[in-house]
């Protein structure tokens, strides 16, 4: 019931009688929100809100509590993310929760079908400054995969070496939405944007040296950026950039569908 072709379904065949309405409320009974235990409500609803389900926040929670929380929402979405899993986390886990996938380098562990197709049309073009800079790039990648959409990667093309950049347009001219991964001071973002006709979301991380202040400094370089249509999200906020990138995406599905009813 976390999805609207689902609820439509169900609603449609309480109006045709095929379903009973109590049978109808026991399916609706968990759709705003599901208690595990006595630590965790998981947001049912979310999906159908949004267009994204609920993930799991990794650090502050045992891996025992995770592995509850995944079983549960196993139960009603087909793809089920836990970010900021650390391999030791991920060791753990792995016995408590079945057909459990690791990403190590975005730190992410998922619940998945054995494919993923994408969902959407368009291309969300990510690409990162340095290689340590892969982590939030990698997190950004794989967070836009599991949630239907088509990835392209380009990884260390940093402004030390703008030829590296210069020389791999195609990612930037295929684009539709790009995601720039970037430390140390931040300048690529801006680049970047002023080659580009999609919206550029720019990503600080917190690598750099100690006048970086943890990532402080290549953020307020890209909100200072002059080159327009630049989107800023926090520092290291890999996930929140993929998922910025697939609301544009699916904002312009929705528009091409209302279009072509008109």
């Amino acid at each position: 019931m976390t999805n609207d072709k689902t609820l439509r379904s169900l609603l449609e065949s309480v109006a045709n009688g095929d379903v009973s309405p109590d049978l109808a409320l026991d399916e609706l009974k968990h759709l705003a929100y599901e208690p595990v235990g006595e630590f965790a409500k998981i947001d049912n609803h979310r999906a159908l809100r949004t267009g994204f389900p609920e993930v799991i926040w990794g650090p502050g929670k045992t891996p025992t509590q995770i592995a509850q929380i995944m079983e549960v929402m196993r139960l009603r979405n087909s793809v089920v993310m836990a970010t900021r899993i650390e391999p030791a986390v991920y060791a753990a886990l792995q016995p408590k929760v079945r057909g459990l996938r690791y990403y190590e380098s975005a730190r992410i562990c998922a619940i998945t079908p054995p494919t993923i197709e994408p969902r959407y049309s368009g291309i969300i073009g990510i690409l990162s400054a340095g290689t340590a800079d892969l982590p939030v790039a990698e997190e950004a990648a794989v967070t836009a995969e599991l949630s239907g959409f088509r990835v392209q990667r380009l990884w260390d093309v940093g402004v030390a070496g703008i030829h590296r950049l210069l020389n791999n347009r195609h990612v930037i001219t295929s684009a539709s939405v790009l995601i720039v991964v970037a430390g140390m001071e931040g300048a690529l973002p801006s680049v970047v944007a002023g080659l580009a006709d999609c919206p550029v979301i720019a990503v600080p991380t917190s690598i750099g040296y100690g006048a970086s202040f943890g990532g402080l400094a290549p953020l307020l370089t890209m909100l200072n950026s002059c080159a327009a249509g630049v989107g800023v999200v926090n520092i290291d906020n890999g996930f929140g950039a993929a998922v910025l990138a697939g609301q544009i995406l699916r904002t312009a599905e929705k528009l091409r569908m209302a279009s072509s009813d008109s």
